[in-house]
């Protein structure tokens, strides 16, 4: 699906090399400054270095721009919105070229539901709250990707999409990722919410100082010394209530 090979940017991002194969959901995790946005913004073409990026065997710098927006999705961390525009309208910038009318108005309406935006269709833009703000963006994103509309769609990026989310809105965004990646598409996540990783994640990326410092099953990554090591700060896990928990040790 993708592969980036040997991919850097000058003083943020060291060279890194993997693949992401269909049906993934990948966390990438690690401090502030680690160089999160900096992978997911050249990871999405959003952005040049050094090394390649290549989605279905083509370099992602040599697909045309409307090309590149079906095969992937991208959440920035923050935008602010630019006009009086109502809702429904900033949906529809997003909706994919060529969807069936009929096909794109009930996904439309089933991610507004999902997202608890029905109620919010007519509302410009500009009069949302930061959370509403924030599920109308990821609403978007999912439109533009979503594969009853959009059957070219591979993967989406999305960059600390729970801000500014309450839990049960964060449950519905993970309810519509689950989705996602079981129609074979997959999702590169950043995260700050270690638990929430060490719950919902297939895979993790580890980061510290614009260094990729491990990859892999998210079992393998989400252990206490190699979390210690990143965030320098010590780290247990705990079972408890049937699941582990991430939680760190008072000095």
């Amino acid at each position: 699906m993708l592969e980036c090979r040997n991919i850097a940017v000058t003083e943020r991002l060291h060279a890194f090399s993997t693949r992401i194969a269909p049906g993934s959901r990948i966390h990438l995790i690690g401090p502030n400054g680690a160089g999160k946005s900096t992978l997911l913004t050249r990871l999405a073409g959003m952005s040049r270095g050094v090394g390649d990026v290549l989605l279905a065997g083509q370099k992602l710098d040599e697909i045309p721009g409307p090309r590149l927006a079906r095969l992937r999705g991208w959440l920035c961390q923050q935008l602010t919105p630019a006009s009086l525009m109502p809702v429904f309208q900033y949906l529809s910038l997003h909706q994919p070229r060529n969807a069936e009318p009929a096909v794109l108005a009930n996904v439309i309406a089933s991610l507004c539901e999902v997202l608890h935006l029905s109620d919010k269709l007519a509302r410009p833009v500009t009069h949302l709250s930061g959370g509403e703000w924030q599920r109308v963006r990821l609403a978007a994103v999912f439109v533009q990707v979503w594969p009853d509309v959009n059957p070219d769609s591979q993967l989406l990026f999305l960059d600390e999409p729970m801000n500014s989310l309450d839990v049960a809105q964060q449950q519905a965004v993970d309810q519509l990722i689950s989705e996602f990646c079981a129609a074979g598409r997959s999702v590169v996540i950043s995260d700050h919410d270690l638990n929430h990783t060490l719950h919902y994640a297939h895979q993790v990326w580890l980061m510290s100082a614009g260094c990729v410092i491990a990859t892999g099953e998210c079992s393998d990554v989400m252990v206490a010394e190699k979390l210690t090591a990143a965030y320098n700060v010590p780290f247990q896990i705990h079972a408890m209530a049937g699941r582990k928990w991430i939680m760190t040790v008072s000095h």
